[in-house]
């Protein structure tokens, strides 16, 4: 079941970043909330925030290596906790997502702009609530958080 979660969510953020290549124009931005919600089609070349901005490769390893490591702990998260399951299959499809734009455009696009925070998209949500959800299980475990005592 997770692994279909997984796909729709990277084919939700492949056809949204599709719709916006194909509709919007770089840097055009339709106000869908005016001063509160647009839709901004950018390029972004860096991490959050635009950081380490042309460091493709390095971006692209990044994910390598994430997905070598979740290999490692495979066992481990296959057994774990709807909290484990669902972030971990969130976190490889939002880091899949992006890798893929970075490979193939030599950029992420983004576009949800809420003007108070980095424009991003599908795959970054997936990125972020998939940590979220690892961080609750850490904190939920025995061996972690609170719970030691």
């Amino acid at each position: 079941m997770y692994v279909i979660i997984g796909i729709i969510w990277l084919v939700i953020d492949q056809v949204t970043k599709f719709w916006v290549q194909e509709g919007m124009s770089l840097g055009q931005s339709i106000p869908i909330i005016p001063n509160v919600f647009h839709l901004t089609y950018i390029l972004n070349k860096g991490a959050a925030f635009g950081i380490l901005a042309n460091q493709r490769l390095f971006f692209l390893c990044i994910v390598i290596v994430l997905l070598a490591v979740l290999w490692y702990f495979r066992r481990y998260i296959v057994a774990g906790d709807a909290y484990t399951k669902l972030g971990t299959t969130l976190l490889v499809s939002g880091a899949l997502g992006n890798a893929w734009d970075r490979y193939y455009l030599g950029a992420v696009v983004d576009f949800f702009d809420f003007r108070i925070w980095p424009i991003f998209n599908v795959a970054d949500i997936g990125i972020c609530i998939g940590v979220v959800l690892l961080a609750i299980h850490v904190w939920r475990s025995p061996q972690g958080g609170e719970h030691n005592g």
